[in-house]
């Protein structure tokens, strides 16, 4: 049977779940996912513990708190005027607690995301943004079928 390798090809399913058991990604009930190791598709954690697996092994693993994205950084929520924040988007957007808003990089060729977690009085004209991974600092559960490995 193929192990899986540094650089495998895989064909697998996935669950990736909070210890409450809360599914976040459930590819079970679908297409299998296809990914090739060390590309970055998953997070590098999670690569390492695939690292010998045998094709057509079924297994689920547990990631400590932080292990899969790392653990939260405080310093990655931070207070943006409105007024900042219209400049760098559409000025007539409407934003809400919990949002996902897309931010230019400082050279205007990519983006990275945060999420609206408290909005200012109006007088104030700010609202607080955490760039955190949604999941860092979080204990994971990661459920595999592996199916094909190349």
């Amino acid at each position: 049977m193929a192990q899986v390798r540094p650089d495998s090809f895989l064909t697998l399913h996935y669950r990736l779940s909070g210890l409450d058991g809360a599914e976040i990604v459930n590819t079970f009930n679908d297409q299998p996912a296809t990914l090739t190791l060390g590309q970055g598709e998953l997070a590098p954690a999670i690569e390492a513990r695939l690292i010998g697996l045998e094709e057509g092994c079924r297994t689920t693993l547990a990631l400590e708190a932080g292990e899969a994205f790392g653990q939260r950084n405080p310093e990655l929520v931070q207070k943006l005027r409105m007024s900042e924040l219209r400049q760098m988007g559409d000025p007539n957007e409407v934003y809400s607690v919990g949002d996902v808003v897309q931010f230019p990089t400082p050279d205007g060729q990519g983006a990275f995301a945060g999420i609206l977690r408290e909005l200012g009085p109006v007088e104030e004209d700010w609202a607080l943004f955490d760039f955190n991974h949604p999941l860092a600092g979080q204990a994971l559960s990661f459920e595999i079928q592996l199916i094909g490995v190349l």
